[in-house]
This record gives C-alpha cells, structure tokens and sequence, in this order.
C-alpha cells in the first residue's frame, strides 16, 4: 500500500530566504532549539548538507521511536526542492518499508512563498501497519517555527 500527506504553509517571506535555511543544515539546528519539545538532537552523521547527507535526529524520551536517520537525495537550489529518504528508526521502525519527505518552496511573489511539505510511504500489503501514524503536524510545526523565527529576525534587523 502506497500513501501521501501534503501540508502547505504561506509564509509570507520571500522563497530565497526561506531556502537559505530549508536547503541547508540550518534548519536541523533551528527545529532543535525552536522545537525542543519535538527534537531532542540533530547531529550530521555525513555529508555537508548536499546529496547524500545523513542526519541522525533524536527525539525527547517518550516520544516516537527513540530517532530516526535520514538520507538527502535530492537538493535542487534552483527550483528549491529538498528530498529525504528514511534509512531507520522512525516509521521504518513501525513496519513501513518506506518514507520520503519532500519539502519546496514555492515562490508566490518577490515578498511571499509557500512550503509545501510532502510526505509519501509504502506498507508492505502483508503488514499490519496503521497508516494513520503517518501525519504532517511534524513538517507543519517546523514550518510555522521556522517562519515566525525568520520574520523575528527580519524585524531585529530593520528595527
């Protein structure tokens, strides 16, 4: 069985500067501090944000299977598209065979854009899995932390 989930978040700041930190490493270390109560830890394991970097993220004792290890195996900087395969721990650990996350960003106009975070997966047919373990409200958090932090620092700035 194939599935997928999409969430679409406006943010009101330009796509560029929201790559600047969805298309680099920057963003594990903001949904650690941001979202500590979703994020324990995430740590590089290889690579330096590029294709095939493997981030190994932690989460806070009692919540979800312990971690979970990623691999990025798409970063497009132009049309601002990052891919991420599961390699284990997480939904893997729960019985699915795969999870992809994709994440765009997606220009509206030179001041706005959107994020639109894409989660697809597959069960094997002959496991008892329950798809409905599989949501967005993960992406949709770090989406909205993630533009509330980029507008504080944008206010400092011209403040």
């Amino acid at each position: 069985m194939k599935g997928s989930l999409c969430h679409e978040y406006e943010t009101g700041i330009p796509a560029e500067e929201v790559w600047q930190v969805y298309g680099t490493l920057r963003v594990g270390q903001l949904v650690q501090q941001l979202l500590p109560h979703l994020f324990h830890k995430v740590e590089v394991v290889e690579g330096d944000g590029g294709v095939g970097t493997i981030l190994c993220i932690t989460f806070p004792s009692g919540k979800g299977t312990g971690y979970y290890k990623e691999k990025f195996i798409k970063v497009d900087n132009e049309n601002y598209i990052k891919e991420a395969i599961g390699l284990e721990g997480g939904a893997l650990e729960a019985g699915f065979s795969s999870y992809l996350v994709r994440i765009e960003i997606i220009p509206k106009d030179n001041n706005s854009s959107t994020i639109r975070s894409t989660i697809e997966y597959e069960v094997d047919d002959k496991c008892q899995v329950d798809a409905s373990l599989i949501s967005t409200d993960v992406v949709a958090a770090i989406a909205d932390a993630t533009t509330k932090y980029l507008k504080e620092q944008k206010n400092q700035v011209e403040g």
